[in-house]
């Protein structure tokens, strides 16, 4: 298994892929907060590793007091590193929560989601997981919430087929960029436009790959 301690040590370095993929995710982020309407912000982040984005942005955006973020983190040692992050920056409106974000009744209390974060999920589950995980964010969002996600081009490049699988789920595409940086690392934004009601799935959305 990977050490995923170990691997978020990239983000130390500031010319390494996955600061530019934070880069990239921090200012979509920062976009979905700006289009979130009056009122309470539902924030949800699955496999929200040490939260870097969140606490990356909360700190500096107007709609900070309007949030309420849950980071739900499998490892540990880092969702204690989120903890201590977010307490470090006065933000007493995330909770990090140490359970498996594959398992939707660990986080059912945190939805209907305003702002989703798939975050480094797409590239360590199988295909299979993906368009299930995808299948099933109108049960996980609010109408007009934003889902961000990313995932490496490398061949076979699965994000064409990902962001189809968004457009059949009831989302228009905000934005794709394309970084050409690493493994070509991409991150998508899709805003579900789709007010449909839908269920919450039942059994997992997705478990980790050992050989990823």
């Amino acid at each position: 298994m990977r050490d995923w301690v170990e691997w978020h040590r990239g983000y130390d370095d500031p010319s390494s892929a996955l600061s530019g993929r934070l880069e990239w995710v921090k200012l979509r982020l920062g976009q979905a907060l700006d289009r979130c309407p009056p009122g309470p912000v539902r924030l949800l982040s699955l496999c929200a590793g040490q939260g870097r984005d969140v606490i990356g942005v909360l700190p500096g955006h107007g709609r900070r007091d309007d949030v309420r973020a849950q980071l739900v983190e499998y490892d540990e040692t880092n969702a204690e590193f989120a903890r201590r992050s977010a307490a470090e920056a006065d933000l007493d409106r995330v909770e990090v929560r140490q359970a498996d974000a594959g398992d939707v009744a660990t986080f059912a209390d945190a939805l209907p989601a305003n702002v989703l974060l798939l975050c480094g999920i797409f590239g360590n589950v199988s295909d299979t997981d993906i368009e299930r995980t995808v299948g099933a964010t109108p049960a996980l969002c609010t109408t007009g919430a934003t889902v961000i996600w990313t995932r490496h081009q490398r061949p076979p490049n699965l994000t064409p087929r990902i962001r189809e699988w968004f457009a059949a789920s009831g989302f228009a595409e905000v934005a794709f960029d394309a970084l050409d940086t690493g493994p070509l690392i991409a991150v998508g934004a899709h805003q579900r436009v789709d007010a449909q009601e839908a269920p919450l799935p039942a059994g997992p959305l997705f478990t980790f790959r050992s050989d990823e």
